[in-house]
């Protein structure tokens, strides 16, 4: 078995499935757990990760209004490679390299063709049942049942943590500062397992573009700031730049490692949210 991944959080869950040796090929995103960015890299960006949210986001514009994608694709490396297995997604364009961006690569493909596994996890439960599915494609089927039935057990632990609270304070969670975007997909659902109320974004649903009326209105008592791919430094750095979130009390993450990449970690995005909602619950995780 030889697997591509095009997904961190794939490439995640390939690992804590025991196939981290069946691994040949990786995005440019994927990185953990440690060791994985050793392999080789079949994908690109063709925007800078590490510019200011309002200049990734002005490039993104630009690329879908010319019909471009986001990443490009090595279909060379990847014709020499020859994976058995690429596991892809179709929940974002901006997100990782899509089935339409595959077709690309591979159109000129001599020899057997791979399978393709497209996740689209839009709910806590797709998440997990992601880990199934990958299990199941990759001949560990039984490794998959096994993990995802050890993420239900420690998802509904700290859950029963959330629901024990005696108050249920007031969460927005914002994935993007220039322009807001609040948290949506399984985000809302993390919010009610720790304990809290999503303002914004409907669970199963993409994340919705908000206003500052809107969130200055709701009067959130926790604002969660997780910025779509940006590790802790970047998401601290745009926090920085949007003085209106001054008058909010703020707890900001890692966004790229845990809240907005759906494997394994899920568990312990929880974990951070139900320390930022209800420190007196769980204290001992750490925000910033």
């Amino acid at each position: 078995m030889r697997i591509v991944s095009l997904l961190p959080s794939a490439t995640e869950t390939v690992c804590a499935l025991g196939a981290r040796d069946a691994l040949v090929g990786r995005s440019h995103e994927c990185d953990f757990p440690a060791g994985v960015a050793s392999l080789p890299v079949v994908s690109s960006p063709r925007l800078d990760p590490r510019a200011p949210g309002r200049a990734i986001h002005d490039r993104i514009e630009e690329l879908v209004t010319r019909g471009l994608s986001i990443y490009e694709l090595d279909a060379a490396r990847l014709r020499e490679l020859a994976p058995d297995v690429i596991v892809t997604q179709t929940l974002c364009e901006v997100c990782a390299a899509t089935p339409a961006d595959l077709e690309t690569a591979l159109g000129s493909w001599i020899g057997h063709a791979p399978a393709i596994v497209s996740l689209a996890p839009l709910s806590l439960d797709d998440v997990l049942e992601d880990v199934t599915r990958i299990g199941s494609a990759i001949g560990r089927a039984e490794e998959g049942a096994a993990l995802g039935a050890r993420l239900r057990a420690s998802i509904e632990s700290l859950s029963a943590l959330g629901r024990s609270a005696a108050a249920r304070p007031r969460v927005a969670a914002l994935e993007w500062l220039d322009p807001l975007i609040a948290g949506g997909n399984w985000m809302p659902e993390l919010i009610e397992r720790a304990g809290g109320v999503p303002l914004f974004g409907k669970a199963g649903q993409h994340s919705p573009r908000i206003t500052w009326e809107e969130l200055e209105a709701a009067r959130p008592d926790v604002v969660v700031v997780v910025p779509c791919g940006f590790d802790l430094d970047q998401a601290c750095a745009e926090v920085d730049r949007t003085p209106r979130l001054e008058q909010f009390l703020c707890r900001v993450f890692d966004g790229n490692q845990y809240f907005n990449r759906p494997g394994p970690r899920i568990v312990e995005s929880l974990a951070l949210l139900l320390n930022a909602v209800h420190p007196e619950l769980y204290p001992g995780k750490g925000v910033s």
